[in-house]
């Protein structure tokens, strides 16, 4: 049985179509995104909602405090033991994100270990050119878009963002873990934080938010294209083409 991986860039619509797909495979999704894993950042991490997720088991959301360490290292022995428990249920395991170190960690094994040999988690102890073989049985399936299309859709998933919920959500982060943590600073609670507090307008918090999304992105494909083994597809070309993998095998 193989482990579906769907990537992509974020805004690529790797949650929709994922699910979409889980639902006609009897699929699990292992969500591989850095950001997901922390509690209480639901909306600016772009989360799917329980009624999105449409009755699919999600892992690897909500699994620390923001700003508790969790390391990549942490992130493989628990997508590892979860892969496990999905197939002894006959079910389809899917690792859908686009934390390309997180799925390079899983589909080629990586032994995390520092130079007097003591294991470690430290994301700087690996790097592209530790791509060699895939150890298992997984399908790696990217989302490609054109750069104009990607832009205009992470534009879009902005622009609905910045709402009502996403300021309470911040707020209540704030109150909770103050503004210490570095897991806070970061993509849209910072711009939010700094809309709320007078610190930027609304059009300009928008603006940073987009270009801190937009080369999140462009890291991301340079990273994924590095690796051989992912098969590119339109959005509208995965469904089909993991539905004839599977009936194939």
């Amino acid at each position: 049985m193989s482990v579906i991986v769907i990537l992509g860039p974020t805004g690529s619509g790797k949650t929709g179509v994922s699910i979409k797909v889980a639902k006609a495979i009897g699929g699990e999704i292992i969500s591989a995104d850095s950001r997901a894993i922390y509690k209480g950042m639901n909306i600016g991490t772009a989360k799917p909602s329980k009624k999105e997720m449409d009755g699919v088991p999600h892992y690897g959301l909500d699994l620390v405090e923001p700003g508790e360490r969790f390391t990549v290292a942490d992130w493989k022995a628990y997508a590892e033991e979860k892969i496990e428990e999905i197939k002894a249920r006959g079910k389809v395991p899917m690792i859908v994100g686009g934390t390309g170190l997180y799925i390079d960690a899983l589909v080629y094994d990586y032994h995390f270990k520092g130079p007097t040999g003591e294991k470690i988690g430290d994301i700087e102890q690996k790097s592209c050119s530790d791509r060699t073989e895939i150890k298992g049985d997984y399908l790696l399936v990217g989302i490609k878009w054109e750069a104009p299309e990607l832009r205009k859709r992470l534009e879009q998933r902005i622009e609905k963002m910045f709402s009502e919920e996403l300021y309470d959500e911040t707020k209540k982060l704030v109150a909770k873990y103050g503004w210490g943590s570095q897991a806070m600073k970061s993509d849209i609670y910072e711009y939010a934080y700094k809309y709320l507090n007078g610190e930027m307008s609304l059009n300009e918090a928008k603006k940073k938010c987009f270009y801190e999304d937009w080369h999140l992105a462009k890291r991301q494909m340079t990273w994924f294209k590095r690796n051989p083994e992912i098969i590119w597809l339109k959005l509208e070309e995965v469904y089909p083409f993991v539905l004839k993998c599977i009936q194939d095998e």
